[in-house]
């Protein structure tokens, strides 16, 4: 076992695990952060989306030993309200079917607001492409992702 000193939603959070140990089981079984779902384990679905220094980042395929003092932000940091345009138009819209991948889609889904304040159906479809939803609520999530985008034009939220 090895102490490493990660950044976990602003927050300076040790955990004492292998090197090897994926992100994802340090977030979930060491800090109780159990927002990041496992999905496939592959990297191929989503669920278990982060953000690292702002990029999005598949948890299950990144070692511990590999974060280093990137800032991590999971779902749970993204706002302590739910008050982000995200949250607050999956809310509207009642998004999510199952909600088991929404914390990924969410995640994936704030990057691309931060690259792209109001993004295209194919500036969406691309940047949400690694996402997979079992209950297909694809056409929903786009919706989600452009009533977020006039949520933060409006100023009533922070993408």
């Amino acid at each position: 076992m090895s102490k490493y000193t990660l950044n976990v939603n602003g927050k300076s959070q040790a955990v004492d695990v292998e090197p090897d140990t994926p992100l994802l089981w340090a977030l979930r079984d060491t800090l109780g952060l159990v927002g990041t779902k496992y999905g496939c384990g592959l990297g191929q679905c989503g669920a278990c989306t982060v953000h690292l220094d702002g990029t999005p980042a598949r948890s299950c395929l990144t070692p511990v030993s590999s974060v280093g003092q990137q800032k991590i932000t999971t779902i749970e940091g993204l706002d302590a309200k739910a008050s982000h345009p995200l949250q607050l138009a999956w809310q509207e819209l009642d998004v999510p079917q199952c909600g088991y991948c929404q914390a990924g889609q969410i995640m994936s889904a704030c990057a691309l607001l931060k690259q792209h304040p109001k993004p295209t159906d194919a500036q969406i479809d691309e940047a949400m492409a690694g996402n997979l939803c079992r209950c297909a609520t694809y056409t929903r999530i786009r919706a989600g992702i452009h009533r977020a985008a006039e949520i933060a034009a409006k100023g009533k939220g922070k993408a």
